[in-house]
């Protein structure tokens, strides 16, 4: 059984984020690894109500 994760809406709209910084390229790039284990079943994607919200109150909406 994969291992649960639980991952904020910051962090799955990191890949929007401004990549010319190396922090953030960085970070997105975390991130697209954490999903690619997730496609995998290595991990099990969690979420919360909260995550709704969160989506919601985004502005932009490619995010």
């Amino acid at each position: 059984m994969p291992r649960k994760i639980y991952l904020d809406v910051c962090t799955l709209c990191r890949p929007y984020d401004d990549q010319t910084y190396t922090r953030i390229r960085m970070e997105t790039s975390a991130v697209h690894l954490i999903l690619s284990a997730v496609e995998k079943s290595k991990f099990q994607l969690v979420w919360s109500p909260v995550h709704l919200k969160e989506i919601e109150a985004t502005a932009n909406e490619v995010e």
